[in-house]
C-alpha cells in the first residue's frame, strides 16, 4: 500500500491515472498532454508501472498504458475504514444527544405527569 500511496502522491501521476481511467494511451499521447519533458513523463510512468497501477503493452513500436485499479483496493479499504469510524462516531454522538434530551424531558415532566402519559 505504501508504494501505491507514494505513486499517487504526485499530481502529475494522479493526472495520468485519471487520463488512463478513460482510455488506454500511448506514452507519446500522455506526454503530449503535459508541458514537462518526455523523459520526465517516462519516469512518472515507470513509478506507476512499478506500483502496479498501470500496465503497459508493446503494440508495434508504441507502448500502450492501461490503468489497473487493483492495487488501489487496500488503500480504498483503509480509507473506507477511516470514514466508517467517523460515521460511527457521529452516530454515537447523536445517540448521546438523544439520551440527554430524553433525560431532560423526563426530569421536566415530573413523576405524576410521566405516569399519566403512559396510562392514557
Amino acid at each position: 500500500m505504501d508504494e501505491v500511496v507514494d505513486a499517487i502522491a504526485d499530481p502529475v501521476r494522479r493526472h495520468i491515472l485519471t487520463m488512463l481511467r478513460d482510455e488506454p494511451l500511448s506514452a507519446g499521447d500522455i506526454a503530449q498532454r503535459f508541458v514537462i519533458s518526455r523523459p520526465a513523463i517516462s519516469r512518472h510512468l515507470r513509478v506507476l508501472r512499478e506500483s502496479g497501477l498501470v500496465r503497459d503493452e508493446l503494440v508495434g513500436r508504441r507502448r500502450i498504458y492501461r490503468l489497473d485499479p487493483g492495487p488501489l483496493a487496500p488503500l480504498t479499504d483503509w480509507l473506507a475504514g477511516l470514514a466508517r469510524a467517523d460515521r460511527w462516531e457521529r452516530h454515537l454522538d447523536a445517540l448521546e444527544t438523544e439520551i440527554y434530551r430524553t433525560r431532560r424531558e423526563r426530569r421536566g415532566s415530573g413523576p405524576a405527569e410521566h405516569r399519566r402519559e403512559h396510562t392514557a
